[in-house]
């Protein structure tokens, strides 16, 4: 071979090498890193595969991630639920965010460094909940369904405090921040924790935890995308990676319980 035809040669494969790259679509995908991160690094090579680079971007707070969707600052996220997404929607003006798939469950649990049994709770008892409407609700459905309040309506996901119709053990509440709620465990009687704070504390919501929610809970976490990109090529196939035998092998080999395929 000629010496100009191999540089010729060369070039052709550089260009194309080049081509090639720039024709994977990058998708960027705000997640909190338990275990979302998780999840998405897992599917990562998949997706190389069929043309998408997702690139995941971590955040430890519930509202950046919705809002930098909604102001296009990424193309979707994944950390939420339905009643989350419903409650900050009508909070923050927040109008473009979309469902595309479910993914997973994370039971909602109560723990204690006190107490073992929902018996020895004691009269007067600091309970320390979330403070975002749609996880405090959650909190306080779970309380009830244990037998330590009583609601207006027992169903009702939105319930706020004003909706406790009989505290027979006079518990007091502290609504703080979810992400700190495990700091504060060894300062309360008990926490409701959200299970992606639980496990990046070294919990586990099937060991550890006081009670733990069922396998029937409607909070199942979401990918979610905007009206304006919900049916785009990278979009379905990462919803389709997301809701894979090989991500749902991924979850129960992983998680053991503590997270729970919803599809």
């Amino acid at each position: 071979m000629s010496r100009k035809l191999s540089l010729l040669l060369a070039a052709s494969l550089a260009y194309f090498g080049v081509a090639g790259a720039q024709a994977a679509e990058k998708l960027v995908i705000a997640a909190t890193p338990v275990p979302h991160a998780e999840i998405l690094e897992f599917i990562k090579p998949i997706l190389a595969k069929e043309g998408v680079d997702l690139q995941i971007k971590v955040f430890t707070d519930y509202i950046q991630p919705a809002l930098q969707t909604n102001e296009k600052q990424v193309d979707g996220n994944y950390y939420l639920h339905q009643p989350y997404l419903n409650e900050f929607k009508k909070s923050h003006k927040n109008d473009l965010e979309v469902p595309v798939a479910k993914v997973h469950v994370e039971p909602f649990a109560a723990y204690s460094q006190k107490y073992k049994k929902v018996a020895d709770i004691p009269d007067g008892a600091t309970i320390a909940i979330p403070n975002d409407p749609s996880n405090s609700g959650r909190a306080l459905l779970l309380l009830a369904r244990n037998g330590l309040l009583k609601l207006k309506d027992p169903s009702n996901i939105s319930a706020t405090q004003k909706d406790i119709v009989d505290n027979p053990k006079h518990l007091k509440f502290r609504e703080l921040e979810a992400a700190t709620l495990p700091r504060v465990l060894n300062q309360v009687d008990v926490a409701l924790i959200n299970t992606n704070y639980a496990i990046e504390a070294k919990l586990n919501p099937i060991k550890d935890s006081l009670f733990i929610e069922d396998a029937n809970s409607p909070y199942a976490n979401l990918l979610v995308a905007r009206d304006d990109n919900k049916n785009s090529d990278a979009i379905k196939k990462l919803a389709a990676a997301l809701n894979s035998p090989e991500v749902k092998k991924f979850i129960e080999e992983k998680y053991k319980g503590a997270v729970v395929p919803a599809f």
